[in-house]
């Protein structure tokens, strides 16, 4: 065909390459365009069949090579119902064939896009910024659960949320081994520990005997008698003496007292009478120790002089309480003011309760153990409040453990033999390595009632190492998680998409509630899904139908950019514009040859 052929074929690179730079400049144009898929130009060779010997190069075609699955860069955004596809698939969509009382009326036909700029309108619809609205799974908020498999398209109300009673509380804390009550004191063993005794009704759990009683100890300071040499005193050092003798420091003289649990005894002259009541100044600590015991009804534990130390015991007959009106003599036995010393055990047998009469004493001798806002079924608000108290120690040595009880509040303002506390009926044990043994991993709240409001069954969960004891400085309850599962009545107020593909409801009792699921749509074959306005695509028989369930992942409050590279395009122009202008060059050169052939035949 020769010099017409080199025409034709010119004519069809002119035209291949104008297509070309349409699509450059549709490429360029929508360079901001979020979620824009560049369209590039490939060019197919059209080969004439002729002899081997005189093959040409041919003609060519353009046609269009789509981009879908190239990703464009994902940049965070300030809108909280963006979102971005970071992978494979598209968002299913709808749009609108009309409005009726300004409400949109579906075509019902699915549409693809990756464009996520959704935003929520007047309707509760989440539309795009090209008019197309987001179809997902619903998901039930007081279940949690999915309410079906096929997408559809999503619109949220601003109906209430139900309110939830409590029915379930996670609690986790570390227990102080030594834990520093209000009434603990580091120098009488035992303490730190509930005393049954200081209570109208043993607060222990149901049915716990009463305890023994044990002996309360009550230690002087050192002391040391009136020797040259000072030596410590001892049961054998006088009440009072001369100087560098084996007698206190300051003398007791005739006419002091001694108080004992009321009862005084008077100092009387060297030599002087000497019974239940009087005690010569030249008497022993020992024969006075022995005076104040038997004023005490103690004989189980008398008190003892060791290294200059006086102890003061109470014994089991009854607590101890010592006092003199000789203060400075008080003091060279190593005692200020008025000694108690408080015996430990007795009481009833454990009624699981707290009286009203009784709050003080149980708040003086147990420590908070957190609370947590609780939620009746109407969505009353109630505090739930813990404390633990220890009940006994293994300090105390052999046939002794580590154990505690838990006790809620049902009525804080509970008097005389109301009930105030609530023990939940179980002996949290410890062993030496901090753990619970054995494990209790959770106790239930039977019919818990706080402050008049019903909330029924809780079941406070504690997992098999929620609890441990070991020391703390502090000598409290570190609480290191106290929820519920409750919540009161709320209002949808703004949604916002997370990370794991969901519509999260945020409601004005500030729940963060899972509205819906975000399913991408896959494709066997996505570049020929057909391409239409905004951004979207349309299923196509070379495309396949929509694949739900296998795509890549939705980033949160994130906008996909357009793939189009700006400089690749500028470097695809200027090759465009020289093949272009190349063309045009063949065809003038053919022009000219046939003008050339024209002449010659004139």
């Amino acid at each position: 065909m020769g010099i017409f052929g080199a025409l034709t074929t010119s004519v069809a690179g002119l035209r291949s390459q104008s297509y070309a730079l349409e699509n450059i400049s549709g490429n360029i144009a929508n360079s901001q365009t979020t979620a824009f898929k560049r369209i590039d130009t490939s060019f197919l060779d059209l080969i004439p069949d002729t002899g081997s010997n005189s093959q040409l190069a041919g003609s060519v075609r353009s046609s269009s090579r789509e981009t879908n699955t190239v990703q464009g860069d994902v940049q965070a955004a300030a809108v909280s119902t963006y979102m971005a596809i970071n992978g494979d698939g598209f968002f299913a969509v709808q749009k609108p064939g009309s409005f009726t009382d300004n409400n949109p009326v579906f075509d019902g036909v699915d549409r693809y896009t990756r464009r996520g700029d959704f935003t929520l309108d007047k309707n509760g619809y989440l539309v795009n910024g090209a008019g197309y609205y987001l179809e997902g799974i619903p998901i039930d908020p007081t279940t949690g659960n999915v309410t079906g498999s096929v997408p559809q398209v999503l619109r949220f109300s601003n109906d209430f949320l139900p309110a939830q009673p409590t029915t379930a509380v996670t609690y986790r804390a570390n227990l102080a081994s030594y834990p520093l009550t209000t009434k603990h004191d580091t120098s009488i063993p035992g303490s730190e520990l509930i005393n049954v005794g200081d209570f109208t009704a043993n607060p222990l759990i149901i049915g716990t005997p009463p305890q023994p009683y044990t002996n309360g100890a009550k230690n002087g300071t050192t002391q040391n008698s009136k020797l040259t040499t000072p030596t410590p005193i001892t049961t054998s050092t006088t009440l009072s003496g001369l100087a560098n003798t084996d007698s206190l420091g300051v003398d007791f003289v005739a006419g002091n007292t001694i108080t004992v649990n009321g009862t005084t005894i008077t100092f009387t002259v060297a030599g002087g009478t000497n019974d239940a009541t009087n005690i010569p100044v030249d008497a022993t600590i020992g024969d006075l120790l022995a005076k104040i015991d038997a004023i005490s009804g103690n004989t189980t534990n008398p008190s003892t002089v060791a290294g200059g130390v006086v102890t003061l015991n109470s014994g089991l007959a009854g607590n101890l309480t010592v006092s003199s009106n000789n203060s400075s003599a008080f003091g060279a036995l190593g005692f200020t003011g008025t000694v108690t010393a408080v015996r430990g055990g007795g009481g009833t047998a454990g009624t699981g309760t707290v009286i009203g009469s009784d709050s003080k004493n149980f708040i003086d001798e147990s420590v908070s153990g957190g609370a947590t806002t609780a939620y009746d079924i109407s969505g009353a608000p109630v505090s739930l409040q813990f404390r633990w108290a220890k009940t006994d120690s293994a300090s105390l040595g052999a046939g002794h453990n580590d154990v505690w009880n838990l006790f809620y509040q049902t009525d804080p303002n509970a008097t005389g033999t109301q009930v105030a506390w609530q023990n939940v009926g179980v002996n949290f044990t410890f062993g030496p390595n901090g753990q619970m043994n054995p494990a209790v991993p959770s106790v239930t709240l039977a019919n818990a009632t706080i402050g008049g409001i019903a909330l029924g069954d809780v079941t406070v969960n504690f997992g098999a190492s929620g609890l441990t004891q070991f020391a703390d400085a502090n000598g409290n309850v570190q609480v290191n998680q106290i929820q519920n599962d409750g919540f009161p009545a709320g209002q949808l107020q703004t949604v916002s998409i997370s990370n794991n593909g969901r519509v999260v409801g945020n409601y004005s009792n500030g729940r963060n509630i899972d509205l819906a699921a975000i399913t991408l749509a896959t494709f066997n074959g996505p570049n020929f899904l057909k391409r239409v306005d905004g951004g979207a695509f349309e299923v196509t028989d070379e495309s396949g139908q929509a694949l739900f369930g296998k795509g890549g992942t939705i980033v949160g409050s994130s906008l996909e950019g357009s793939n189009t590279d700006i400089a690749d395009e500028f470097t695809k122009l200027i090759v465009t514009q020289q093949a272009y202008s190349a063309n045009t060059k063949v065809i003038t050169t053919s022009n000219q040859m046939v003008q050339d052939l024209l002449n010659v035949l004139r």
